[in-house]
């Protein structure tokens, strides 16, 4: 009996020393989660501007396998045992944590939580409901380059396997869009001699070109057609963009830049396309056009000057330069710190409302220190009336303010394609997260 007795006491006591450890860790760990949570919901950060998961509360058991996978840290947490997204504007869509979900409980959401958006209606295939009319990359609802690069090669294995175009006067499939998604689109065309072209309405390299100077890209290791194997898993944009520009000079892309695509027509198994210049005929089509879509403007006097840009490629060319950056997002702040951080260059950052209330915590860290090092000037409560010549004409609280000004770039957003979808036909589908 009393061996017995010692038997269990032992037991208990080495359940309760394995135990607790673990519990008061769970507990460290689900404290800290829930303060970083408080934290983001005040900032705003607690959604997602992009991609990101949904998690099903009824088929989460709690295992934290996702809070590990999430290579960006503190995206996800735990709180009451319950997977939660936590730091949803830190979210880039990898993807990683449905994949690792034992339970299949996390979906990847376009919508922002409690939101809807709409979106394209696709197969498996990525065929829209125009048929021989497919769609790729950010536009149907999937980020990250990994998988945009994975779309544009499996939509042209499928595209290869169809009826070629039936005339010499044709291609068989104009591919809308030079990003990730468009370029390896065109890649896997190239590779395996089907007729194509790729249309782009400004410059190569899509979305990554919106990105400011040196901003880090992650992403996964992957193959690219005729190429190979891209052998980095972190790359700055101009790592990528010159990765890009490389792969399209020795390969001899059919690439026409600067050319925006108007409309799609559809007749008899062929589409026409009206361009900024020209028609082409092709018998499919791929958009691969991203979800920023065109640039919104301010609509004030002046924007069509020169010195107006809506995206910035390259901060180093600018030196002891008067500049006025407008918005208030990370892309803003982000192309703000990196104009000032070059040599005697005068930033001015202008943003309508009164404070920054959805911007990553990184971000939110550098601007207030270069604005106490003075080297960002903010106007909160402002709004550009004028772009003048050498200066740019604010309204403010105080009234209106003239500032000497070289450049204004602009961050205000974009225009999605969802009209233009709707116009070529295609049908699209409301996602509630």
């Amino acid at each position: 009996m009393n061996e017995t007795l010692i038997t269990i006491v032992i037991t208990v006591l080495l359940i309760l020393v394995t135990v607790i450890p673990y519990v008061r860790k769970f507990q460290k760990k689900e404290n800290k989660a829930r303060e970083k949570f408080k934290k983001m919901k005040i900032s705003g950060l607690d959604e997602a501007m992009t991609m990101h998961p949904h998690i099903d509360l009824v088929q989460c058991i709690g295992c934290g396998v996702c809070v590990r996978a999430c290579p960006e840290g503190d995206v996800l947490g735990l709180i009451e045992g319950k997977a939660t997204l936590i730091h949803g504007a830190k979210c880039v869509g990898h993807g990683l944590c449905a994949e690792a979900c034992p339970v299949g409980g996390i979906e990847l959401m376009m919508a922002k939580p409690g939101r809807s958006a709409d979106l394209p209606i696709i197969d498996e295939n990525f065929e829209s409901t125009v048929k021989g009319m497919f769609i790729v990359g950010e536009l149907g609802g999937m980020g990250l380059i990994k998988n945009a690069i994975s779309q544009g090669k499996k939509v042209i294995e499928h595209i290869s396997k169809l009826p070629p175009a039936s005339r010499d006067d044709m291609v068989d499939v104009a591919i809308i869009g030079a990003g990730p998604s468009g370029l390896t689109a065109g890649l896997t065309a190239h590779e395996k001699n089907i007729r194509y072209i790729i249309v782009e309405q400004g410059d190569i390299g899509g979305t990554i070109l919106q990105y400011p100077r040196a901003k880090i890209v992650m992403t996964n290791p992957v193959e690219l057609p005729i190429w190979g194997k891209l052998k980095f898993t972190e790359a700055s944009k101009e790592q990528l963009l010159e990765l890009w520009n490389n792969i399209i000079e020795k390969v001899q892309l059919k690439i026409e830049t600067n050319e925006k695509v108007s409309n799609i027509l559809s007749a008899n198994n062929e589409f026409v396309l009206t361009t900024t210049t020209k028609q082409i005929t092709a018998r499919y089509v791929v958009l691969a056009l991203g979800r920023r879509g065109t640039p919104r403007k301010l609509g004030v006097p002046g924007e069509e000057r020169s010195k107006v840009t809506y995206r910035l490629i390259d901060a180093a060319t600018h030196h002891d330069e008067n500049i006025l950056v407008v918005g208030g997002g990370d892309s803003a702040i982000e192309a703000a710190i990196g104009l000032a951080s070059q040599n005697n260059n005068k930033v001015t950052l202008s943003y309508r409302k009164n404070e920054f209330s959805r911007i990553k915590e990184r971000n939110r860290t550098h601007i207030d220190d270069f604005i106490s090092r003075k080297k960002i000037t903010i106007l909160f409560n402002s709004e550009v009336k004028e772009i003048r010549e050498d200066t740019v004409l604010l309204s403010t609280q105080n009234g209106e303010l003239e500032i000497k000004n070289s450049y204004v770039y602009i961050f205000a957003g974009g225009e999605l394609p969802n009209e233009f979808l709707k116009k070529i036909g295609i049908q699209m589908h409301t996602q509630v997260a």
